[in-house]
């Protein structure tokens, strides 16, 4: 005879622990797959459109596709007494299941407790259909008079609108509509729960629904196997099997928990027990276990479902969290909050009060048990923070090497034997620069190496430091050892110069590129010189000017301003802030007066005023009794003009050119002198290049 079912239930129920509970496709999923898990079943195999709506949504109007998600397991099953004895009931102890209690037949830990999973499907469809076989094989005639044999089946059919339809009332009775297999034979015991008529919902892809369902199950077992199938006809590979959910971890930060240990200890990277750590903890008299690993991920969090460390109940996740709710300030706490992964199994969760939230999301720290549980898991956290510091800054100062191709960028800028201290230099300073990257930088091509760079510039100035520290330290060394010395410092000095003009050279062409568009004012275009004097002439650096040039430039604008009756800024390298008019250089015994001006611009009487009025003072002021120091250091000057176009004529142009003839003005277009700056560069590169081959020719054959 056929049973009728009934399911003492209300809409309330159903919306609070299904709609409202569950609202993705994979957490559906998953429940269904842990009601096969706790049947005892050995293959799970998922049926579901992969990636796709559920159903489709247009002008508020929600309108199913058709699909259907069908999850199948070969696990004990259910007859009709069975379905209405044990899975129709909501709220039932599902370890007191005398078919099984709380270690099924297969010597499985059963996950579920509440028996509310079945109501999980309603939060993204609103058929739910059930068939299942089960309890023990049997016989019936048929109506030709033959006998079959099988297990005996149950159908049942939940539909959502029906149960909403009777109320809120918590004693309404539902009766679920028995399917056209109730009472018949199955050859093999089994579930299968089909789900229909969905909401607005998404299959996630099959490479991500087998990722999400791994890391929802700890469950590493030879008799246990879920399979996802697409049933999307155009699929190239429309099955896969899911597996173990990896984590590759960094060397050297992995720590093992091993409960069933004589010391029940934490196990550290170099297979030692840890001090003050456990596998476990203590609470009133009783030790709870927590069998696992943490460990630091390889690289950065690739999605959610890595980040942070994995909660296990009886082989189900029930929580994930980063630190424990662990507050800031910690040894480590970046690189652990960016990198703390882990796996923990704590079956304990819901052995008596169920810590685990009804959504698996969280567990209940507040509970005096959980409060335990964290305080030890803040303590595992900081330890981690601590034996992982080592290894994680090498594994970022490896991705810094390998991204940067560094070793390999150094041996090509000093290829000789005898450069082998500059390159040492290069890499230590590259590895200093390294450890200070986090990981999104060391994978920066760019970034990287723009320091590799830095340190190859900078390694040949430490190298001659260094080469002439330890040939001055050593007064009583042979002469050829001292020789030694100063034959690897010119190769040092030579490779920094040569680093230093190719790396002008660079900048010159970005200038020559902005030419066009470059509008700046005079006086910025001044500061450009005083920031950088080998623009006019390679051996041309700040560090020349000396005391005795700013004491004669004060007191030159002094004199300027007496005789002209206007006030002139005359600026030094050794000052900045100022906007200069003139920029004043001493160089061999000439002070050098450099004006520029914006490109395309065309120089006027009026400015040539200017110039003859610094060449009148400038030989006044040389004479001028009191001044002896200054001419004797500076016993000559010269002017260089750098602008496009000349626009003076009569006295000014005669005087423009007796200037020039007198070989106290140099005039140079901004082409002009940006060929003469560059070419002048190339020479000094090439022969800085051809002294470094002739002395590292030297010094090998030494």
């Amino acid at each position: 005879m056929a049973i009728r079912y009934t399911m003492p239930i209300s809409a309330f129920v159903v919306d609070k622990l299904g709609v409202k509970l569950y609202d993705k496709a994979s957490a559906v999923i998953a429940e269904l797959i842990s009601n096969s898990y706790d049947a005892d079943a050995r293959s799970v195999v998922v049926r579901a459109p992969m990636g796709q709506f559920l159903a489709s949504r247009a002008g508020g109007v929600l309108t199913d596709k058709g699909f259907t998600i069908e999850v199948q397991d070969n696990g004990m099953g259910m007859t009709p007494d069975q379905m209405q004895d044990y899975f129709l009931p909501v709220g039932t102890e599902r370890r007191d299941d005398p078919r099984r209690g709380s270690i099924s037949p297969l010597k499985r830990k059963v996950m579920g407790r509440k028996g509310v999973g079945k109501l999980a499907p309603f939060g993204i469809c609103k058929i739910i259909e059930v068939i299942s076989a089960g309890g023990e094989k049997c016989s019936r005639k048929l109506s030709d008079g033959t006998e079959s044999r099988g297990y005996l089946t149950s159908h049942v059919i939940l539909d959502y609108d029906e149960i909403k339809a009777l109320g809120m009332h918590p004693d309404r009775t539902y009766e679920p509509t028995p399917g056209d297999r109730d009472g018949t034979l199955t050859e093999a015991p089994g579930t299968t729960v089909r789900l229909r008529k969905f909401s607005f919902r998404r299959v996630p892809t099959i490479d991500v629904l087998a990722r999400q369902i791994a890391q929802r199950f700890g469950i590493r077992r030879q008799d246990w196997r879920i399979t996802l199938h697409d049933t999307d006809a155009g699929v190239v590979e429309p099955q896969r099997d899911v597996g173990k959910f990896d984590v590759t971890v960094m060397k050297g930060t992995k720590v093992v928990f091993n409960p069933d240990s004589i010391a029940r200890s934490a196990v550290g990277p170099d297979g030692n027990a840890l001090p003050r750590l456990q596998a476990g903890f203590d609470l009133d008299g009783e030790f709870y276990e927590i069998d696992g690993w943490l460990a630091y991920s390889k690289a950065p969090y690739r999605d959610d479902l890595m980040a942070g460390i994995r909660i296990y109940c009886r082989g189900k996740i029930a929580a994930q969290t980063s630190v424990f709710d662990r507050s800031a300030g910690f040894t480590g706490e970046h690189n652990v909050r960016s990198y703390l992964v882990g796996e923990l199994h704590a079956d304990w969760l819901d052995r008596d009060d169920d810590l685990i939230q009804t959504d698996r999301r969280d567990i209940l720290w507040s509970d005096r048990l959980g409060e335990r549980f964290q305080k030890w898991g803040q303590e595992a956290v900081g330890c981690m923070g601590k034996i992982a510091r080592d290894p994680a800054r090498k594994a970022i100062l490896e991705l810094f090497w390998a991204t940067g191709n560094v070793e390999e960028h150094i041996l090509s800028h000093f290829p000789g034997d005898s450069q082998e201290a500059i390159r040492d230099n290069a890499e230590e300073l590259a590895k200093s620069f390294g450890r200070t990257f986090n990981r999104a930088d060391a994978e920066d091509r760019a970034v990287v190496r723009r320091f590799v760079n830095i340190s190859i510039l900078l390694a040949p100035h430490i190298t001659l430091d260094r080469m002439m520290q330890e040939a001055a330290s050593r007064a009583d060394a042979p002469v050829d050892v001292l020789s030694g010395f100063l034959r690897t410092a010119r190769i040092a000095e030579l490779s920094s110069f040569g680093q230093i003009a190719e790396n002008r050279i660079k900048v010159i062409k970005q200038l020559d590129a902005a030419r066009a568009d470059y509008d700046e004012h005079e006086s910025t275009l001044q500061q450009l010189i005083e920031d950088a004097p080998w623009l006019i002439r390679p051996d041309w650096a700040p560090v020349t000017a000396n005391q005795t040039l700013g004491r004669l430039k004060k007191e030159f604008e002094r004199y300027y301003n007496e005789q002209e009756k206007t006030s002139v800024t005359l600026q030094d390298f050794e000052e900045t802030g100022r906007r200069p008019d003139f920029v004043l250089f001493g160089q061999d015994k000439t002070i050098q007066i450099i004006e520029i001006k914006r490109p395309r611009h065309a120089f006027t009487n009026k400015e040539m005023d200017r110039i003859a009025s610094y060449y009148r003072c400038m030989q006044a002021f040389l004479k001028e009794p009191g001044n002896e120091g200054f001419a004797d250091r500076y016993g000559d000057f010269h002017i260089t003009l750098v602008c496009d176009k000349l626009r003076i004529d009569g006295v000014h142009e005669d005087a423009f050119e007796r200037y020039r003839d007198q070989q106290r003005l140099t005039h140079l277009n901004w082409k002009s002198f940006l060929v003469r700056t560059e070419d002048l560069h190339r020479d000094f590169l090439d022969e800085a290049e051809r002294q470094k081959r002739l002395a590292v020719a030297d010094q090998e054959a030494v």
